[in-house]
């Protein structure tokens, strides 16, 4: 078998999530005390109990997302040693949590730089108005030359290249609008909402992008053997030079998860593994084409005699 870890990104979040693991497992509550005294904040509390509309805030979903996604990575490697992968990825912000998974970065130096992240890009979203929607039911190749026929007058980028007919664009509501109604005329069998606070992966996130990239360049990466794909080249990236520039670009950059997906099925990847809140990922693998029998995802505590039966091992939980 060959393995990948992968991490959701911001949207997956769910007032409770991970309460299940939270109350039958010391190390669980042990990383989330650590994250509250590194950021001085009861992120706990804010993950068990929300309320809802002040986790889905971006400076505080990120950091919970981050959190759960690497106590459950913490969980897994203690009760199943043996499962270890080959490749890590992560969409959008789940990048930093398999930053984490592929040893290249330090939980609580990871989890400063999403912190920096998320408010940055918060107070991004307050600064320039911009919204998200998903595109389905058009190819990615005719949105693209839409959406660049377009820049000339509207400020509208494609952010997402998800899954076969699910492309979400991003940009100011003018611009959103405009392509709505075109990608419509052309052939899109929907262009709904997303219930976001900003236009993430687009020009409109260039402030926090600026903001970002000193910290990214300052932060300690190290080498490892484990691969990683990421998200703006859609492909295996091992150079810690490359990795900076990656994260930095993601900001504003369009994010290829099915070309990375389809990059790691290539390379021979037979299971693929979600870690964290939700299935987001593993539905759209589905899509992607990745057999329903190579997918597992680790959200409850039952999950983890799924994937122990799955490494042919007993689970020690």
């Amino acid at each position: 078998m060959k393995w990948a870890f992968l991490f959701p990104g911001q949207g997956a979040q769910y007032v409770g999530m991970g309460r299940d693991f939270y109350q039958a497992f010391p190390l669980v509550r042990e990383i989330f005390d650590e994250a509250d005294d590194c950021l001085s904040q009861n992120l706990s509390d804010l993950i068990l109990q929300g309320p809802a509309d002040a986790l889905t805030q971006t400076k505080n979903s990120q950091l919970a997302i981050f959190v759960l996604s690497v106590a459950l990575l913490r969980l897994l490697q203690q009760q199943i040693p043996t499962c270890i992968p080959q490749v890590c990825a992560g969409l959008s912000l789940g990048e930093y949590t398999a930053l984490v998974a592929s040893q290249r970065m330090d939980f609580v130096d990871c989890l400063q730089l999403v912190k920096a992240r998320a408010l940055y890009m918060q107070e991004a979203c307050t600064s320039n108005q911009g919204t998200m929607r998903v595109v389905l039911g058009m190819e990615a190749d005719d949105i693209e030359k839409t959406i660049r026929t377009m820049q000339t007058q509207y400020k509208v980028w494609v952010a997402n290249l998800n899954c076969p007919g699910q492309v979400v664009i991003a940009g100011t509501p003018a611009g959103i609008e405009a392509a709505s109604e075109i990608l419509k005329a052309q052939g899109a069998k929907r262009v709904l909402p997303l219930d976001v606070s900003g236009a993430f992966h687009s020009g409109l996130m260039a402030e926090a992008q600026e903001r970002l990239a000193p910290l990214i360049q300052e932060a300690n990466f190290s080498e490892s053997e484990i691969e990683l794909v990421m998200n703006i080249p859609g492909n295996y990236v091992s150079s810690l030079a490359e990795i900076r520039k990656n994260l930095t670009e993601q900001v504003t950059g369009t994010v290829r998860w099915e070309q990375g997906i389809r990059a790691m099925d290539a390379a021979g990847v037979n299971r693929f593994l979600e870690i964290g809140c939700g299935k987001t990922l593993t539905g759209m693998n589905k899509k992607i084409g990745i057999p329903t029998d190579n997918l597992l995802s680790m959200e409850k505590v039952v999950d983890l005699e799924t994937i122990a039966k799955a490494f042919e091992v007993v689970c020690n939980c």
